[in-house]
């Protein structure tokens, strides 16, 4: 089962840590309200964690079916590998 990062929706929490992590079925609906606190909360991207015998080079991401970002800037994402997604993503 994935393990999916949520975070407030505000950015801050005062009642609980703020950020925290919950393992879902894919087919699960997100969660909307903290199981602590019941704020409103998002679900966020995170890393894609590989290691080990898996290869993270450009090649073996693109033949993958992955796309990788790599940070030109603050705030502005490259993609350097795959085809999905757009050339450059913005980040507030």
């Amino acid at each position: 089962m994935p393990l999916y990062d949520y975070a407030p929706s505000s950015g801050h929490c005062d009642q609980c840590p703020g950020r925290f992590e919950v393992m879902q079925r894919i087919a699960d609906d997100k969660l909307t309200h903290c199981p602590r606190c019941q704020q409103a909360c998002e679900r966020q991207v995170s890393r894609v964690a590989l290691g080990g015998k898996y290869s993270t080079s450009e090649a073996a991401v693109k033949s993958s079916g992955f796309t990788r970002y790599q940070k030109a800037e603050n705030g502005v994402y490259e993609r350097t590998a795959g085809t999905g997604g757009p050339e450059i993503l913005y980040r507030d």
